[in-house]
């Protein structure tokens, strides 16, 4: 709640922030002046990574591995607390089920490549990657 709150705050602030910059400008332009808008095109500009298709899914998950890996998108504690939750869940409920929580190195668009080659051989069953916001 209290990231939640800080966003929105950070959020009016900005906002404002643009209201007075574009609103009030400190030397207000001419009569004959034109205003010019700078406007970032979001379009893609390089080529698109090429697809693989998905894994087959798994007929059950009674003994297997399941790798819980944190992208750490939003630190290194953003999505700890949500994959310890699930663990006790399958703990409880599905306890022919192990699970492993793994971070992985560096930011969320950086590749690690011994984590992957870690659950590949440790017989890695399936991987969730998540992240919390």
């Amino acid at each position: 709640m209290r990231r939640k709150l800080l966003t929105l705050g950070c959020s009016a602030a900005f906002t404002a922030l643009l209201v007075a910059v574009y609103c009030f400008p400190r030397n207000k332009p001419k009569a004959d002046s034109r205003t010019l808008v700078v406007v970032l095109n979001p379009a893609v500009a390089s080529r698109m990574a090429p697809r693989l298709p998905l894994a087959p899914r798994l007929d059950t998950l009674e003994g297997k591995t399941i790798y819980m890996v944190d992208i750490n998108w939003g630190g290194p504690e953003a999505a700890q607390s949500i994959f310890e939750e699930m663990q006790a869940w399958f703990a409880r409920n599905m306890p022919g089920v192990k699970t492993i929580i793994k971070m992985k190195r560096g930011g969320y668009e950086s590749d690690d490549p011994a984590l992957w080659k870690e659950i590949k051989e440790s017989a890695g069953d399936a991987a969730i990657l998540g992240v919390s916001g």
